[in-house]
Parts: structure tokens; C-alpha cells; sequence
């Protein structure tokens, strides 16, 4: 098969409250693509038993068997279609699912100011642990995947992507070996077949958008107690930053 046939399996890592499901949509527009949401979303709720909204509807309706998930995710991709995106969380990556199946995928990574990460996660959950986060996971899966391939895989960050949405989605697709196709820039408003049934939970705000929101800083201070939480996570964040498409 010619390269340009090929099936793409293409695994965005991000953490929780960033523009992930607003990647998803733009990929979910483009032509002879095919999307995922959160594949371990239902294997981390029962493996946990996080308290998350809908979380017994998520796991009746979800693999929660990660080898059987690895399977789908490396096996052909659904539908027949060329590109097959992954909106992966990194702390769904629980450290009992083996790894070495994420080097055959075409990996990148979505980052976000952990700032504004907290401040957007607490109004949601009050007490987050620093694993609820995903950064520190985001740093191993980035260090895993440059030891495993030797290459750097692609990062973008959130406020890029949101100040200009073409020239970093541009960038990203040149990164990971796809054609840019327009159709990323806007898309119709509503859920999606594709979507999780987390979906009534969690997207409104995206079920509104029809193409990326612009860039809204958070000016409000950080409360003193995730300080400390604050620093570990913005350890990592730079560390990703420092190889950013931009």
C-alpha cells in the first residue's frame, strides 16, 4: 500500500479542561477521518471509582477491558477511513496498561497552562488531586514516546492554537504527515454520534461552538491551597512547552 493510503492513527494527549474536545470537532469535520473520544474513559472510572457525573452510564456503555481498547485502537481503523483520531486523557493512562502499543501510533500532544487548567477544573471539582491533572502523565507519555521512536513528537499548545488556529493547525498536520484541510478551521453546531455519552455532562459549551473560541485570559488569582500542586504541574508544562509547533 502507498504511503499516501496508508491509515493514519493519530493520539492527541491532553489533560482535562483544555480545548481537546473543540480538537476533536475540528478533525471530526475534515473528510475520510474518524474520531474517538476518551477511549479509557470507562476502564479509569471503574478502575478508580471517581465520582465523576454519569459515571455507572459511562461504564455500562464503555470497554473497560484496556487490552480489548488497545486492540481497537491499533486494529483497522472504523468505517474505512485513512485518519483515525484519538482524543486520548492522559490520566486515563492508568499505570497498569502497558505502553508499548502508543509507539505505533502518530503521537502529539495538546498543553495548556496549568493556571488556567486549575482555575477551570475547580469549579468543576473543588478538590482535585495532582494525578486528576494528567500533566505529570503528559510528561511521561511525551518522555516514553522520544525514548521509544527517537524523535520528538509534535506539542501545541492551547492559547496558540486559540490566537491562531490556521497557522498552528497547519504546523500540527505538516508535524504528523496529514494534508491541512480548511474544514479544521469551523464545523456545524451539536453532538455527535462520535461523542462519548459523557457528552450531555461536559459539552455544552462546545455542542454551541462552530469553530474555535478566541482567547479569554483568567485573571483571577489562584487559591493559596493548589500552590504547591500549581508548581509540579507547571514543572511539566515547560518542559513541553520549550518544543512547541509554533
Amino acid at each position: 500500500m502507498s504511503d499516501a493510503l496508508k491509515p493514519i492513527r493519530i493520539a492527541m494527549w491532553s489533560g482535562p479542561r483544555n480545548i481537546s474536545t473543540a480538537m476533536m470537532r475540528s478533525w471530526g469535520n475534515r473528510p475520510h477521518t474518524i474520531v474517538v473520544d476518551e477511549p479509557f474513559y470507562a476502564f479509569y472510572l471503574k478502575a478508580t471509582g471517581k465520582k465523576h457525573p454519569g459515571a455507572e452510564e459511562v461504564i455500562a456503555n464503555g470497554e473497560t477491558d484496556w487490552r480489548k481498547i488497545v486492540e481497537q485502537l491499533t486494529g483497522p481503523v472504523p468505517g474505512g477511513k485513512r485518519v483515525y483520531f484519538q482524543k486520548q486523557m492522559t490520566h486515563h493512562l492508568l499505570p497498569e496498561i502497558d505502553r508499548q502499543w502508543i509507539v505505533d501510533l502518530t503521537n502529539c500532544f495538546l498543553i495548556r497552562n496549568p493556571r488556567e487548567v486549575i482555575l477551570s477544573y475547580i469549579k468543576r471539582n473543588p478538590e482535585p488531586a495532582l494525578e486528576d491533572l494528567g500533566f505529570v502523565q503528559q510528561a511521561e507519555i511525551f518522555d516514553f514516546v522520544r525514548e521509544q521512536t527517537g524523535k520528538t513528537p509534535p506539542v501545541i499548545d492551547a492559547h496558540d492554537v486559540l490566537e491562531n488556529p490556521r497557522k498552528i493547525l497547519e504546523l500540527l498536520c505538516g508535524a504528523v504527515g496529514v494534508e491541512f484541510d480548511k474544514a479544521m478551521l469551523s464545523w456545524p453546531p451539536g453532538l455527535r454520534e462520535t461523542d462519548g455519552v459523557w457528552a450531555k455532562y461536559w459539552y455544552d459549551e462546545v455542542a454551541r461552538s462552530t469553530s474555535f473560541q478566541p482567547y479569554r485570559p483568567k485573571n483571577e488569582p489562584l487559591p493559596d491551597p493548589f500552590r504547591e500542586i500549581y508548581a509540579r504541574c507547571r514543572e511539566c508544562y515547560e518542559r513541553l512547552y520549550e518544543y512547541r509547533l509554533h
